[in-house]
């Protein structure tokens, strides 16, 4: 699904609301005042049908149609317009005691320019906190900007609307263009329309329009820290989840399961997934599922999170490191074939901060030495590799749903496979040992582990699937800024996704040259003190002091990442103004 579609749905899901409590849990908050979602549950409220027409009347010059609106016509418009029309929303604002003090909305949701129109935003009652309409402008805007991909918001005003573009310009709106409007040939006596003028050189024109455009600031000095993560929470996360905490038991204990994990294992494109409570313990249940175990040994990078090599440790086996490629910091294939024993049993490729693996050439080292593949996918959801996603390669993959992702449910995570043979095995050893082929309830008859993902968690996950592509495009979208804002930097490298390659940019990194003016850890304190988080790149994992052999040596790449590297700001709901600041410090401290 394109991000059109599913910005499309997201706003078809809003309006499906046959009650008001279904609309309610939909909100925007606005304070202690709420944005309410319109739905067919307002079809049949004759006040507001009146108090809308009443209002529209009242306020006709300022729409391009001009007629007597009546309740029976205000019903049509909701229904046929708003409610069943795909590219329109509209929002009650309610106050704390449900009272409809107003509404806003927005138009053009269909557009593949991702410029998304402000329509219909009306006060009805002016006995309302002052500077409210404009906290729920701002609330409108920020909502649909962290849950859709959005480029721009526009609206239009007549020139002689004074009042409202005063009000659009104190919200950040600035005057973009003129629209010249012309009598439409449909119009008649009783019904008056405007319609834009195809040519911007006529001289006789009904009125004139002012396109406005909404600019967020594009220069900022942050008053708290700008957060390395942080994810994009919509209202299908929260509608689910609250399904589920409601009547997610018994007899629908898996229903957000079920669905997940169909959706997912669709979505990467294999036959089966598992849902687990972290990735951790999907690699687990792959490396006991593959039978690895004491004197084995599984061949991991030694740069990555500490998971990767711990699940082969919970199995007995022995993590063998060896080292990365410098331009995307994955396993470097050629390391892989020299680290080969009689004792390897797998090789674990990490898709690192969301950049693929080399697939191709670890597939044919594997195939050619007999050897398992199990995808550390953690940081990867809908990265691809030559055009297919990582996490379909091979045996075995796992991703992860932890808090700080692209994709989460808090924690959790999901074990794909595409063998028939090896998805009976790990289901039952993710079902405890359980023995579901013989008539004995609750018979154990194998050893198993205990890493299920819970129903409301998977309701979570469902809400972030629906928006996925979504997702990976606002991260894109953010190195894209950073690539920008850097360009002229000559003291940091920016970890660029390779050829043949579709990074998520689950983080975007730097390397900082050895002709900075300062250090890595230098410029990490430096951002700090100008509101900037920031974190290190995972070091060298064989330095730990936890593995068996007390004589690891860090591998030399891996080792020169893990000192020199630093993860940025990179939270799904970024501001470009915000990544532009984050920019304008290290150029400063590097010494651009």
């Amino acid at each position: 699904m394109d991000l059109v579609n599913e910005r499309l749905a997201l706003t078809s899901f809003l309006k499906n609301n046959s009650t008001k409590v279904e609309a309610i849990l939909k909100s925007i908050k606005v304070g202690d005042f709420s944005l309410v979602p319109v739905g067919k549950y307002l079809l049949d409220d004759l006040d507001l049908l009146d108090s809308l027409a009443s209002w529209r009347n009242t306020n006709v010059n300022a729409y391009p149609s001009r007629f007597t609106a009546t309740r029976e016509s205000t019903k049509n418009w909701l229904n046929n317009v708003v409610i069943n029309g795909p590219d329109k929303l509209l929002f009650l604002v309610l106050n704390p005691q449900g009272k409809t003090v107003g509404h806003m909305g927005l138009a053009a949701v269909d557009n593949n320019s991702h410029i998304i129109e402000i329509d219909n935003v009306a006060r009805w009652d002016q006995d309302v906190p002052k500077g409210l309409f404009s906290q729920a402008l701002t609330a409108l805007i920020e909502w649909a900007r962290k849950s859709m991909y959005v480029d721009d918001f526009i609206l239009k005003v007549f020139s002689t609307n004074s009042r409202a573009i005063s009000f659009y310009k104190k919200n950040k709106f600035t005057e973009n263009r003129e629209i010249k409007m012309i009598l439409s040939e449909k119009s008649t006596d009783q019904f008056q329309v405007l319609v834009e003028s195809s040519s911007q050189d006529i001289d006789c024109y009904h009125e004139l329009m002012i396109e406005m455009i909404y600019r967020s600031d594009v220069e900022i000095i942050p008053d708290s820290l700008i957060l390395t993560a942080g994810p994009s929470i919509s209202q299908y996360e929260s509608c689910y989840a609250y399904d589920a905490a409601q009547n997610g038991w018994n007899s629908n204990w898996s229903k957000y399961l079920v669905e997940l994990q169909e959706k997912f294992k669709e979505f990467i494109g294999v036959k089966y997934a598992l849902a687990t409570s972290s990735c951790t313990g999907a690699m687990h249940i792959a490396l006991a599922a593959l039978d690895i175990g004491p004197g084995d040994e599984v061949i991991v990078p030694d740069q990555t999170w500490v998971a990767t090599a711990n699940a082969v440790r919970y199995v007995g086996a022995t993590p063998v490191f060896v080292d990365i490629n410098i331009d995307n910091w994955t396993i470097d294939p050629h390391q892989i074939e020299i680290a080969i024993t009689p004792k390897t049993k797998a090789i674990m490729p990490v898709h690192m901060y969301g950049h693929p693996a080399s697939m191709e050439e670890i597939l044919a080292i594997a195939k050619k030495n007999n050897l398992f593949v199990v995808e550390d996918a953690a940081p990867s959801i809908g990265a691809e590799f030559n055009g297919r996603k990582t996490g379909s390669f091979g045996h075995f993959s796992a991703f992860s749903f932890q808090g700080a992702k692209l994709m989460v449910t808090g924690e959790g995570g999901m074990l794909l496979t595409d063998d028939d043979d090896l998805y009976a095995k790990a289901k039952k050893i993710w079902d405890q040992g359980r023995n579901s082929e013989i008539n004995i309830p609750f018979w154990i008859d194998e050893k198993g582990l205990k890493y299920k993902m819970s129903n409301v968690q998977a309701a979570i996950g469902l809400g972030q699937l629906n928006r996925i592509n979504t997702l990976v495009a606002m991260k894109r979208r953010i190195f894209d800024w950073y690539s920008k804002y850097l360009s002229s930097n000559n003291y940091v490298v920016l970890n660029r996704e390779s050829e043949s390659c579709k990074s998520i940019y689950w983080m975007t990194s730097i390397r900082i040259l050895e002709n900075s003016k300062i250090n890595r850890n230098q410029l990490m304190a430096r951002l700090r003190e100008d509101n900037v988080d920031t974190r290190p790149v995972f070091p060298a994992i064989s330095q730990y002091p936890i593995w068996d052999n007390n004589d690891l040596k860090p591998q030399p790449i891996a080792f020169h990442v893990g000192n020199n590297c630093i993860n940025l700001p990179s939270g799904v709901c970024l501001l470009e103004s915000e990544v532009k600041y984050v920019c304008s410090r290290i150029n400063y401290h590097t010494g651009s």
